[in-house]
């Protein structure tokens, strides 16, 4: 079984969407893309929902015109137990630059966002690890035409 796993692929949201997670109880957080692992990707859309829980979360999706990404941008690294465990010198870091990220967040705003592929409630969703907002008028078509040419010549071929 061949995996991308900790390698940003890029998805036109179609593909996300299709991506499927494991149905073993001993991988429950594994996903594949056909029978390749992947766990991070990267996207690039317009930004068409926005739902903001201040110090918790922020909840968004990216329209790439095949689909809609839901993503989760998480705020709460600073009272979360969960970060402070994991990675307790870098909270403060993450944290300023999670709010940071946040700020750019704006329904109608064109943006390239990298992440973890995670299920929540049965549902895939991107976890936000950063957000770049897309000053290029052409960077939505490149980035089209870059998913394509990396699923037919590189993640296609993985599994062909």
């Amino acid at each position: 079984m061949e995996s991308l796993h900790n390698t940003h692929v890029k998805l036109l949201a179609f593909d996300f969407l299709s991506l499927t997670p494991s149905s073993s109880s001993s991988h429950p957080n594994t996903i594949y893309r056909k029978h390749t692992i992947i766990s991070r990707t990267e996207t690039l859309g317009i930004i068409t929902s926005c739902d903001h829980k201040p110090d918790r979360f922020l909840r968004f999706t990216v329209d790439d015109g095949t689909g809609c990404i839901p993503c989760v941008l998480w705020l709460n690294q600073l009272t979360s137990p969960y970060f402070s465990r994991r990675c307790p010198p870098d909270v403060r870091r993450i944290a300023t630059m999670a709010r940071e990220f946040a700020t750019r967040v704006q329904i109608g705003v064109c943006v390239r966002v990298r992440g973890k592929v995670t299920v929540y409630r049965g549902d895939l969703q991107l976890t936000v690890g950063d957000v770049v907002v897309e000053r290029d008028p052409n960077a939505e078509i490149l980035h089209w035409l870059e998913c394509v040419r990396l699923g037919i010549k590189c993640y296609d071929r993985l599994h062909a």
